[in-house]
């Protein structure tokens, strides 16, 4: 699943992510694509045990790239 966040304010793109992230299974992944570093996100993420790689593209976003492991 893939989520293109831009453009969005926050809370937003956070809440998106997290919705899409209860409704899939253990070891699927859900790709999100956002303006800015998520760094708020990324609390919840290591709270809820999630693992997540994270890049930066060529026009400033970010790709964070995340699944879902419990």
């Amino acid at each position: 699943m893939i989520l293109d966040n831009r453009g969005l304010e926050p809370p937003q793109p956070m809440m998106k992510t997290l919705e899409a992230l209860e409704i899939i299974d253990v070891g699927e992944q859900v790709t999100i694509i956002n303006d800015r570093r998520p760094m708020f996100l990324f609390a919840e993420l290591d709270e809820k045990g999630y693992t997540y790689e994270t890049k930066e593209q060529e026009d400033g976003s970010f790709k964070i790239t995340i699944t879902k492991s419990r």
